[in-house]
Formats: C-alpha cells, sequence, structure tokens
C-alpha cells in the first residue's frame, strides 16, 4: 500500500463520516460500495477534491459508491486496515448524499441519482440484485475470453484449426475456458445468494444438481419422452418423475435459472428460519431448502427460465434479421444510457443466454460499438489534455483508457470524465451512431456481426467476433468520431473551461 494511497484512503474515510458511519464496505472492479449509518454526513465536496477519487455515485438508502478506477483493490485494502485499526472491525458500504445544485461536478453522479433507479428502492435493489450476481465473477469471465480469443487468433492465422479434429492438448485447452461458461449457472447462484443473505452453498448446490450426471441420465430413460420445438428447430426431453412431467434441459451456461431461483429461496429460506428451532437452524433449514428448492426448480423455475432467456433472446434475434440497421444502430446508442444508470445486466445475462441456446451472440458486436466510441472520447480528452499540458486529466484519461482499450471496462472513463462535462455525450453519440450504420452496411451480407464467446470488447478480444473485419472496421469508425469530435470542438463548456483554468 502505497503513500498516495493511504493519505486518499483517509480522506475519503474522513468524508464518508468516519469508520462508525459504515455499516459494510465492499469493491467491485472500479468502484468501493459503502452502506452508511447517516448519510447526511457525507461531504460530498470533500471526497471530489481527492485526486484519486473519479466520481460519487448516490444511491437509494443509506447506499453510495466512490469510482476509485484500477487500483479500487488497493484502496479498499487501504480503508480496511484504517478501520480495523478505528473501530476494531472492517465493515463498510454505500448510500444516498443529500443533493446540493446541480454544479459540473455533480453530474457524474446524477445519471443514477435522478432516475427511477436513484429514487425507488425496489429498484435499485433489483439492479443491484443483478450485478451483484456477476461483478465478482467478471475477472474469470474476462480471462475465459482471452484464452478464447488467443485460439482465435490461432485459428484465423491457420496454425490450428479449432473447427477440425482437435488433439488431446487444444482439446484440454477449451475446456479451460468452457469450465467458466459451464458452471456460470452455480456462480451465479452463490454470488446471488450471497446477494440476499442466503447461504451461498446452498444456492450452489440447488442449482449444481440439475447439472450432476445423475440429472443428466434422466434424458436417457426409456420412459423419457422427446417432443420437437419446430419454432427454435430444437429436440427437449420430458421425463416423468414420480408420475409428473418434468422438462429436462442443459443449464450450463443458463442465468436466468440461478437468478429467478435464488430469489424464491431467499423466501422459503427465511421462512424456515422462522419456524425451526434456533438450535435446529444448521441441520433443517439446509436439508429443508433442498428439499423443497431442488424439485421447484427442476419441475418449474428452471423450465420458466430457459423458456423466459429463450425467446427473449429470440425477439431480439428477430429484430436483428427483420431490421438489422435498427438493430445495430438502437444497441449502441442505448448502451451510452444504460451503463452509467446500471441497467445493462439484463442485456448481458441476454448474451450469455444466447450463446447458452443459440451457439452464438449477436448483441455484443453493437455493444462494441458504445465501448469503442466511449473509449475515443476519452482519446479525444487524453490528447487536449496533453496539448494543454494538464497533469491531472492526462492521468485521469490514460488510465482511463488503457482499461478500455486493453480490459473493456468503461466505468472510469464514464466516471472520471464523461459525467462530469456536459459535452462529451454529444461528441460520442456521433460515434455510437457512426459505428452502428457501419456494422449494419457492412454487416448486413453477413447477418450482423456475432461471436460465440462472452467476450469484453477490447482490442485483445476482436478476433473473436466474426466477420472480423467488419467488426475492426466498425470500433475504428466508432472509436475516430468522437475524438476527432472532441479534439477540435472540445468537451467542455467554456463555463467549464473557464473553471478548469482558475
Amino acid at each position: 500500500m502505497s503513500n498516495g494511497n493511504k493519505s486518499s484512503a483517509e480522506k475519503i474515510l474522513e468524508g464518508v463520516g468516519g469508520a462508525g458511519n459504515i455499516k459494510f464496505l465492499s469493491c467491485c472492479a472500479t468502484r468501493l460500495r459503502f452502506e452508511l449509518n447517516d448519510n447526511s454526513i457525507v461531504d460530498k465536496a470533500a471526497l471530489d477534491a481527492i485526486p484519486d477519487v473519479m466520481g460519487c455515485i448516490p444511491q437509494s438508502g443509506d447506499r453510495y459508491q466512490i469510482v476509485i478506477g484500477g487500483g479500487v483493490a488497493t484502496m479498499h485494502s487501504a480503508l480496511q486496515q484504517l478501520m480495523e485499526s478505528q473501530t476494531g472491525s472492517g465493515t463498510a458500504s454505500t448510500n444516498e448524499v443529500k443533493a446540493d445544485n446541480a454544479s459540473n461536478d455533480d453530474i457524474k453522479a446524477s445519471m443514477r441519482s435522478s432516475g427511477v433507479r436513484g429514487k425507488v428502492a425496489w429498484v435499485d435493489g433489483f439492479f443491484e440484485y443483478l450485478s451483484d450476481s456477476f461483478r465478482p465473477i467478471l475477472g474469470i469471465l474476462l480471462g475465459a475470453s482471452l484464452i478464447i480469443a488467443l485460439c482465435a487468433v490461432l485459428d484465423a492465422l491457420h496454425i490450428v484449426d479449432f473447427r477440425g479434429d482437435k488433439s488431446a492438448g487444444w482439446v484440454f485447452v477449451d475446456s479451460m475456458w468452457h469450465t467458466v461458461f459451464y458452471f456460470l449457472p452455480i456462480m451465479v447462484a452463490y454470488n446471488a445468494s450471497k446477494k440476499l443473505k442466503v447461504d451461498p452453498w446452498l444456492g450452489a448446490a440447488i442449482m449444481g444438481a440439475l447439472m450432476t450426471p445423475d440429472f443428466q441420465k434422466l434424458t436417457s430413460l426409456a420412459s423419457t419422452t422427446s417432443i420437437k420445438d419446430t419454432t427454435l428447430g430444437t429436440v427437449s426431453h420430458v421425463a416423468h418423475v414420480f408420475g409428473l412431467p418434468m422438462q429436462l434441459n442443459d443449464y450450463s451456461g443458463n442465468v436466468f435459472v440461478p437468478l429467478i431461483m435464488v430469489a424464491v429461496l431467499a423466501v422459503v429460506y427465511r421462512f424456515l428460519k422462522k419456524i425451526v428451532p434456533d438450535n435446529l437452524h444448521m441441520v433443517f433449514v439446509p436439508f429443508l431448502s433442498l428439499i423443497i428448492m431442488i424439485p421447484l426448480t427442476a419441475f418449474l423455475i428452471g423450465p420458466l427460465g430457459v423458456w423466459i432467456g429463450t425467446y427473449l433472446g429470440l425477439g431480439l434475434a428477430w429484430l436483428n434479421t427483420h431490421a438489422p440497421f435498427v438493430f445495430a444502430i438502437l444497441i449502441p446508442l442505448l448502451y451510452p444510457f444504460l451503463v452509467p444508470l446500471g441497467l445493462h445486466w439484463p442485456l448481458n445475462a441476454l448474451m450469455l443466454m444466447n450463446i447458452q441456446t443459440l451457439g452464438y451472440d449477436f448483441i455484443q458486436g453493437p455493444m462494441g460499438v458504445w465501448n469503442f466510441a466511449c473509449f475515443g472520447a476519452t482519446a479525444g480528452v487524453l490528447l487536449i489534455s496533453l496539448r494543454e499540458k494538464d497533469k491531472t486529466m492526462r492521468q485521469t484519461a490514460s488510465g482511463a483508457l488503457a482499461a478500455g482499450l486493453f480490459g473493456g471496462i468503461s466505468e472510469p472513463s464514464l466516471y472520471g470524465i464523461h459525467l462530469r462535462f456536459k459535452k462529451v455525450y454529444s461528441r460520442m453519440l456521433p460515434g455510437c451512431l457512426a459505428g452502428g450504420l457501419t456494422i449494419a452496411i457492412l454487416g448486413s451480407q453477413y447477418g450482423g456481426i456475432k461471436t460465440k464467446a462472452f467476450a469484453f470488447t477490447s482490442l485483445l478480444t476482436i478476433p473473436v467476433f466474426h466477420p472480423m473485419w467488419v467488426y475492426a472496421v466498425s470500433i475504428a469508425v466508432a472509436f475516430i468520431v468522437p475524438m476527432l469530435l472532441i479534439f477540435f470542438f472540445d468537451y467542455r463548456t467554456p463555463e467549464e473551461k473557464a473553471a478548469h483554468k482558475e
């Protein structure tokens, strides 16, 4: 832990009201996430003045998020150490800060605090549930996507033919990334259970029951019947368990089922904890939860989750097929507004579901256009900071650009720059439009841009998209347009520019 981080950690701790005001502290890829006892004592101005703080995100209730960027893990550790030294425990969380007059330094937080997500607790809770179910596994998803990208490069260079017969070594390499997506439902169930304060191993075990070899054997039993779905062009199997029909599905890679299952499990779990005597909780709460939730998931929740995910994906696939121009333009233009509000997680879940049901995804290509438009805007800001010899903005922009181009992470750009200055979006959206049009025009003969992997849209994952050249040209257009618009026309209003020079 550096002295700079320690100093910033002390200032952050003071800004949120001290260790005694913190109930819970966690961090995601770029943000510190607080839950406070009293949000009225948060000093937002002091937090914004800390160099390592890229932005503050008020949320409903007593929750508050502070954007740090790539160094968030180090900052989190520094805060934990400070809190332990002051209170003897290392806990903390998020909160809603009083809204001051909407000055320039409030813009970075206004997207969430002004919308329904910032004001309606259950809406905020719903999207927090979705995001917290995925955030802890973003790292391994990124790692798996890079393995896929490496394989795609080797295949494109004709070094290894991944579409033909592969040697045992390359089959093993496939297993290195496939394991992440195959067991994804169990990981999501674990995280979702933790979020809802249910024993996470219980949620994981219930989801795992539907992925065991024993469960898969039901497909091959003589009593199992097969039904062809003419809409999907697939064959489903129905087993007869104790005389009741059970639709059998491949749940590997599915994320809708664990999300729905854990939401129901939380209700059952809390009810059981109320009616089971305390001294019997350890045995009978898990026991009863398993014998209730595994059948309920197998008979009802599982097929329902598969049905919801499949037909949502088919609806978007229909739009992509019958109105490709609308789809290719709509996705990149929506994402700049969905991501700051945290409303993009359902689409991320659909991407995973598409890969599981269709064998490919068609949303990530247009989504990549938005990401690179975002990074292009950051590049434009970086060029201006170099021209004006603005050391602070140069450091912010260069860090955000590196996180974007090589990690596919947009949050440092969004909260560190884009939501701070009023003109950034007006420069970035033309890039989204131009990139979307490029995909629509060049990709029309290919049915759009497709990928067989859930990939963070960075420079390193370009090879996983097909046709690769269409995707590369589209994101290049999306990147260059906002970069040039910002470089030549700036990203600040005259007032912001004058205030920045003071």
